[in-house]
């Protein structure tokens, strides 16, 4: 059995940059679709940001229904994660998006000057990429380096 992150631990733990979240969405057939995928934590709001295609599986099933479940969590031993229930925003305003967009770059890939970057700018830049302001409606952690 594992123990539990405090608040500042989860935060600490959700800015490590090696790390994916793993959001689950309900597709038109009611099914489960999972997505691992980079993201940005605000620390001072408690929100998560992803990017993603306009016209993507999860968007669309977003658009229907803008609740998710989430998953962030370390392979590694001893094993640590977050998961909860959270709401979805879906922004579209181009300006909005690049701000978050470059901070989820810089997590992590690092440089805005990377091939993979300026990609993703670009492709944002014309209005392909949508941002999603992931809002937690509760989270539930555990830390195995805190087994009773």
């Amino acid at each position: 059995m594992a123990g539990t992150m405090n608040e500042k631990e989860s935060k600490d733990f959700l800015e490590n940059k090696d790390l994916l979240i793993h959001i689950g969405t309900v597709d038109e057939k009611g099914e489960p679709f999972v997505t691992p995928t980079v993201y940005y934590f605000d620390r001072d709001s408690d929100k998560i940001y992803i990017t993603t295609q306009k016209n993507s599986k999860k968007v669309n099933n977003l658009r229907k229904k803008n609740s998710i479940y989430f998953c962030i969590d370390d392979p590694t031993l001893p094993y640590k994660g977050v998961r909860g229930k959270a709401t979805v925003k879906i922004h579209e305003d181009i300006n909005y998006n690049l701000s978050i967009i470059k901070k989820i770059l810089m997590r992590a890939v690092g440089s805005l000057d990377d091939p993979t970057s300026k990609w993703l700018l670009s492709d944002a830049e014309s209005g392909n990429e949508v941002v999603l302001e992931i809002t937690p409606s509760y989270y539930s952690t555990w830390d195995y380096n805190k087994t009773p």
